[in-house]
């Protein structure tokens, strides 16, 4: 038995690291929550979990974050499996579950494109049982990652983007893609994530132009694109939404009032009649 209590552990614990993450990563350690934590302060832990304890603490200072340490995050009413293979899920990304959510019909088909660790289109799964849920990325290993966390619900494949969806075939194409540009300065604090699923091009909207191109050809008449972007990027991405002749266009604000989704509809123009086209 250690010395230590659960109090004292904590308090050299935050003596490297934040407070929060100090309970997060001995809540993991002990397997049980913030708030156990809180009523056993005085406790005395065990000689092995306050090692356990100091090895992932050495983790975090190093800057893994604890997600990564824990092996898992939470996202919407989930908890996922995460891994170096996948960007870390964020609360930000719930608001494109929500925006996706408040969508009228019982039978829409779904994509989620570039699913990373498949948190979308688990979330989205998991609250219409109704609607055909599908999700794609181009990394394998990623995948893996969100086969693990959808299950048999959600069919997948790998492919760059939308490549193999036949066209008229989606309700809606829902995607949080790589919006950072290259050779940003704060791309050196997410060094434990994939760089290809955070970096886009010069200026960070590689991603969203090819998605914004791409969906009209597989998004049925009326059906809707739904993309986060970088908070600076609204007026960017609404250009390109209007330059590509989407209608409805209209843009969200994360948690902290920011504006981090855009969504607008897909409407195929009326193909020309038979006679104009001997006309022409």
């Amino acid at each position: 038995m250690s010395t230590a209590t659960v109090g004292q552990l904590l308090q050299a614990a935050s003596n490297r690291i934040d407070r929060l993450d100090a309970e997060i990563l001995l809540g993991h350690v002990l397997h049980q929550t913030r708030a156990w934590l809180f009523a056993h302060v005085n406790d005395k832990v065990e000689a092995q979990h306050a090692q356990d304890l100091e090895n992932l603490v050495s983790r975090r200072a190093a800057g893994e974050p604890c997600a990564l340490i824990r092996g898992n995050q939470d996202f919407w009413t989930l908890t996922l499996t995460v891994s170096t293979a996948t960007l870390i899920p964020r609360a930000d990304t719930e608001l494109l579950v929500e925006l996706a959510l408040e969508l009228p019909g019982d039978n829409l088909v779904v994509l989620d494109a570039g699913t990373g660790s498949g948190a979308i289109a688990a979330a989205v799964a998991s609250e219409r049982p109704g609607w055909q849920v599908f999700a794609s990325d181009s990394s394998a290993a990623a995948l893996a990652v969100a086969m693990h966390n959808c299950g048999p619900r959600v069919p997948m494949w790998q492919t760059n983007w939308l490549d193999p969806v036949a066209s008229d075939a989606l309700d809606i194409v829902i995607s949080n893609p790589p919006y950072i540009e290259e050779g940003d300065p704060h791309l050196d604090a997410l060094a434990f994530e994939p760089r290809t699923a955070l970096t886009a091009g010069a200026d960070g909207l590689d991603a969203l132009r090819t998605l914004i191109s791409e969906a009209r050809r597989v998004l049925r008449s009326g059906g809707t694109l739904i993309l986060e972007h970088g908070w600076q990027q609204g007026p960017a991405v609404r250009g390109l939404f209007q330059a590509a002749q989407y209608t409805d266009i209209a843009t969200h604000h994360d948690l902290a009032g920011r504006e981090r989704a855009t969504m607008a509809h897909w409407y195929r123009p009326p193909r020309a009649n038979r006679s104009a086209q001997r006309r022409g």
